[in-house]
Parts: C-alpha cells; structure tokens; sequence
C-alpha cells in the first residue's frame, strides 16, 4: 500500500487485550478518501499474504484531524494501540456519544467514520507506551463500544 498514491502510512496489529473478539487490525493513514479510488488501489485490492488470517472483515474510513497523524499511531514493538470501537452503538447516538468522548477522554483521539462500509459509526484510538496499562471507559461511558488493546505485528511502514 506504501507505494500508492495519497497512502503516508500503515500497521497491522493483533489483538492482546480487553475484548479481543476482532483479532486483527490494519490502520493505514491517507492524505484523502480518493486513496481508495486510485487505479494502483483498486488493482492491487486483496489480502495478499494475510489471507488465511481474514475470515471476518470490513474497511471503514475515519475522518481524523487534517494534520499527518501517522506519528500518534506510530506503535513500537514493545507498546500498544488501544481501540474503542463504536460496533454496538447506533448510528443516530454516535455523534452526541463523540462529543461527550471527546470532553471525558482527550487522550483519545475520536474520529467518526465517513466512508468505505461504514460498519461503525466512530473509533477512538491511543497508542500506548511499553509496559502501560489501556484506561478503559468507564461504564456510563462504555455501553455499545467494543474496547481492545493492539499489539503490533508490523512495524509502521511510510511512503517514501
């Protein structure tokens, strides 16, 4: 993915934590949503080596602050990604949910989905340094958010 147009970095993680129903993860950061229309992306579209490891998938897209966020996701070998994923929580709730997020958790960053299959409507990530411990919602806070703490299995890869 590295070598396409509008990709400026990628990680993939495996699930080490808190709920670990979604094993594994991919986030790749893109300069805009037309990284996904490119001829060079819709060419090369597929699992490639990690297909046997994806039995259960989607691509959502999330809008993030306009500046490179590739250094905030940027997990060494020894640290962590935690994720709350809004998968339980309904579309009409997750924006109020966002903003009350976003006020209670400042250390996250929240970003509502705005493409792609739109299978949860927002996502809250932080990365985590070696031997810390993911700050879980607390429970008034938690309800329909699937949380998980990520391990990396690639190191961050950027274009060049």
């Amino acid at each position: 993915m590295m070598t396409h147009p509008l990709f400026l970095s990628g990680q993939r993680y495996r699930a080490s934590g808190l709920d670990q129903r979604v094993i594994y993860l991919a986030a790749w950061v893109v300069e805009s949503p037309a990284a996904f229309e490119t001829p060079q992306y819709r060419a090369s579209w597929g699992f490639a080596d990690w297909a046997p490891h994806i039995t259960d998938w989607s691509r959502n897209l999330f809008r993030g602050p306009e500046s490179d966020v590739s250094d905030l996701l940027d997990v060494p070998s020894d640290g962590a990604l935690y994720v709350a994923a809004f998968d339980g929580v309904p579309d009409t709730e997750a924006p109020q949910r966002l903003e009350d997020l976003r006020a209670k958790r400042p250390d996250v960053l929240w970003m509502p989905v705005v493409g792609l299959d739109r299978s949860c409507p927002a996502i809250g990530l932080r990365r985590l340094a070696a031997g810390a411990e993911a700050a879980p919602l607390p429970d008034t806070l938690a309800a329909g958010i699937r949380q998980t703490v990520y391990t990396p299995i690639t190191p961050r890869r950027r274009a060049a």
